[in-house]
């Protein structure tokens, strides 16, 4: 299934931002909040960078399945939040952002009066429960901060964050009847068997800690939790709807739904109430933590002792500015907005996965402690195009974290493979390739250090060498994967010679030549499932022959995953030459591109299709799915580069949009902005392992890169002279004031800092 997840809201959300590094006075006031797909797969809430917390709120309460059957509603609530919805039944604090497959929406707060409900409702009958109709217009979104009005109750509810604290304010009136829910049942995608187990212990009366563990997307998942209120509880309660179990001990001595101290179940809902005589604030601190309910409340303590919510907000804040301000542009106003909503995505994701004192959960469900930040939230199938090489320039170290973490998984996996897609301690194998090489290979390539690089590339080889992984034992024999034996045959054919091209360059750099000649080779692996009759990638069976029937058109058509063959013929990122001769040469292959742009694809052709939508197509050309990211430049490769420079335009103007359905897909944990953020810039990394980086033609009329981490001082400048909407064909490039007469630049010469310039005009130069 595709990673299509949480990006569907997006509010105004206003941050300053610089026009020059180091100077004080901002040039433009943008909205790093908007430009999101419609179908609801952001969340509009409170994080920090890369933060474990990422605080929300919930809209609905959809369930996965109905009667048996795969809901298929639930795939807008990715995120847990939906535009459309006009009702909020609380906010949680774990999401993804940008998946097409969800789970995660742990520990949920509601703040209410009057009635005691413990059921949220439903939106068609919002009073049954405990849910609160809301208003946009009452919704403030910042980085790092959120704001809405319950209309039902009254009451404003604040949200902001560090890395491992989630701080809530909620504004009640005057009422006695002010409680807060807690709500371990919810959760996204959920179902009546996901929580495997709860527990929950009124510690005093500030402070109460538990844990939740659900069997979904991770299926070993637990989350544990401190938290504390500013106002002492007056009294609380707690109802549990497990399943009626033969043994039930002698818990029965007791009644454990009125102020009993300790509650264990499987489906908890508890409530908390407070003397509110004359209105006023409740701040509520949630530390949330991978290994225990001491290291929840010592992550609380130790990033908010304090209750001054708006001291956390505007810590939040700062942390934003500081990375966002890795580049500043000067653009259009559109373009201002798209690129900073896309910096804000790229910024969320993978997120920090240990606690304050190093220690975390790992894949072996054993407690290790790292010295450096551990990560999770890998969505690899996406983010190996285009996210971790932008991390490789403007936050290294962080990305060498991120490899690191991926090693660290590799150590702990009975499998002795990298990354699939992981998160919270799991692997749950979604999508196809073994792309974490292609992560770690671009990070050795590129120079960036923190983790052993030969450990590295064992860790890369042994995955690459794991027979029974799909297919893998076909492909290493056989030279490609047969559909009769591994469906989505094509595409992993594809992928795997990729991702072997990736561990040949890294094993070139660490002088480890056997292992280059091997995976060299298998890298031209992609020829095997080229049909010259007529000319595409084709489906064979493991007797050598070609798979019939075969339509090239049909995004489900087997062979294939999340695209259709036009698409995915065209996936030989890391040798496009040899690609463009075995496809009829360079004057056929451009004709075939222009095809590709222009061509109408009907949608009976992806009616059967999830993970496929008209809003991320051009023609017959996916920009919604990642496999097509890199084909625009492809056009640098044939002689024709006025055409990537003319296409690349045209899908940033068609795709992004500051609006809340700006997106032409979800996010996919930040590829489809880090393919924006480059694209604007005018540079694109089509082949990560390769120190290249393709040429377009930059959205921007100058950008000043932060290269290096956050202390760096070094600065690389990015100039078009004479850009606009008409004038998008380069006439020249100039590094550091020399011509460049070549279609790519290299990560050294963007690191040393310096000035590439483009002038441009409104006719092709050929």
């Amino acid at each position: 299934m595709k990673q299509f997840g949480l990006l569907a809201m997006m509010l105004v959300v206003g941050i300053w931002c610089y026009a020059q590094h180091g100077q004080g006075s901002p040039n433009s006031y943008v909205n790093p909040l908007v430009g999101t797909h419609k179908m609801g797969h952001t969340y509009p809430g409170a994080t920090v960078p890369f933060g474990a917390v990422q605080l929300s709120p919930e809209t609905d309460t959809l369930p996965y399945e109905v009667n048996g059957q795969y809901n298929k509603d639930v795939y807008r609530y990715c995120a847990g939040y939906q535009y459309a919805d006009s009702t909020i039944v609380g906010f949680s604090h774990t999401h993804f952002s940008g998946t097409g497959h969800s789970d995660l929406g742990d520990i949920l707060l509601m703040p209410t009066t009057g009635p005691l409900r413990l059921h949220p409702g439903t939106a068609t009958r919002p009073s049954d429960g405990y849910r609160s109709p809301y208003r946009h217009s009452t919704e403030v979104a910042e980085p790092g901060y959120y704001r809405v009005l319950l209309d039902r109750y009254n009451i404003q509810a604040e949200l902001t964050a560090t890395t491992r604290v989630g701080v809530h304010r909620y504004r009640f009136p005057a009422t006695d009847s002010a409680r807060i829910l807690l709500d371990l049942v919810y959760g996204i995608y959920n179902y009546p068997d996901k929580n495997v187990w709860s527990f929950v212990r009124v510690e005093n009366d500030t402070l109460v800690t538990g844990y939740r563990q659900t069997n979904g997307w991770g299926r070993t998942r637990t989350v544990y939790f401190a938290m504390t209120f500013s106002r002492p509880i007056r009294s609380y309660g707690w109802q549990n709807e497990s399943k009626k179990q033969v043994y039930r001990g002698f818990w029965r001595k007791w009644n454990q739904e009125q102020n009993f101290p300790e509650m264990a179940g499987t489906q908890l809902r508890g409530w908390f109430g407070f003397d509110m005589d004359t209105p006023g604030n409740v701040v509520v601190k949630v530390g949330i933590s991978p290994v225990s309910t001491a290291n929840a409340l010592q992550n609380l303590y130790e990033e908010v002792p304090h209750n001054n919510f708006d001291r956390v907000r505007e810590d939040a804040r700062v942390q934003w500015l500081i990375q966002l301000s890795a580049i500043n542009i000067d653009a259009d106003e559109e373009v201002k907005k798209n690129f900073y909503t896309a910096l804000y995505h790229t910024l969320i994701n993978p997120t920090v996965y240990s606690d304050r004192d190093g220690q975390y959960r790992g894949l072996d469900q054993n407690i290790h402690t790292t010295k450096t930040a551990n990560y999770t939230t890998f969505s690899l199938w996406d983010t190996y195009r285009a996210l971790h090489p932008l991390f490789n320039i403007v936050c290294p170290e962080r990305n060498g974290a991120m490899v690191q973490s991926m090693l660290h998984h590799y150590d702990q996996s009975v499998h002795h493979m990298l990354p699939i897609w992981s998160h919270y301690a799991n692997e749950n194998w979604c999508m196809i390739g073994y792309h974490a090489a292609s992560v770690v290979a671009d990070a050795v390539v590129k120079g960036t250090g923190g983790f052993d690089a030969q450990h590295a590339l064992d860790a890369c080889v042994a995955t690459a060498r794991h027979r029974s992984y799909e297919g893998l034992g076909y492909y290493m024999d056989m030279g490609y994967v047969p559909e009769d034996k591994s469906g989505a045959s094509v595409s992993k054919t594809l992928e795997y010679a990729y991702d072997d091209w990736a561990i040949a360059q890294m094993a070139r750099k660490l002088n480890r030549m056997d292992v280059y000649e091997e995976f060299a080779r298998r890298a031209g692996n992609y020829r095997h499932v080229f049909d010259s009759s007529t000319g595409f990638m084709r489906p064979r069976l493991s007797n050598g022959a070609f798979r019939t029937p075969f339509n090239t058109l049909n995004t489900d058509e087997p062979g294939f995953i999340e695209g259709n063959s036009w698409n995915y013929s065209l996936y030989v990122p890391h040798e496009p030459e040899k690609m463009i001769a075995l496809m009829g040469g360079n004057k056929r292959f451009t004709q075939h591109l222009d095809s590709l742009f222009t061509m109408q694809l009907p949608d009976s052709f992806f009616a059967h299709t999830e993970d496929v939508t008209r809003e991320g197509i051009i023609g017959n050309y996916v920009h919604g799915n990642e496999p097509s990211h890199h084909v625009a430049y492809l056009y640098n490769h044939c002689g024709a580069p006025w055409k990537t420079q003319e296409r690349v335009r045209m899908i940033m103007k068609k795709m992004y949009h500051p609006t809340p359905d700006g997106l032409s897909g979800n996010d996919d944990c930040g590829q489809m902005s880090a393919w924006y953020i480059f694209s604007a810039l005018g540079f694109y990394p089509m082949a990560p392992g390769s120190d290249r980086y393709e040429l377009g033609s930059p959205a921007v009329h100058r950008a000043v890169i932060r290269v290096g981490n956050i202390a760096s001082e070094k600065f690389f400048t990015i100039i078009a002279e004479n850009q606009s909407d008409k004038n998008v064909y380069v006439q020249k490039v100039m590094l550091n004031g020399k011509p460049l007469n070549r279609t790519w630049i290299t990560h050294d010469e963007i690191m040393q800092g310096g000035e590439l310039t483009f002038v441009m005009g409104s006719r092709p130069r050929r």
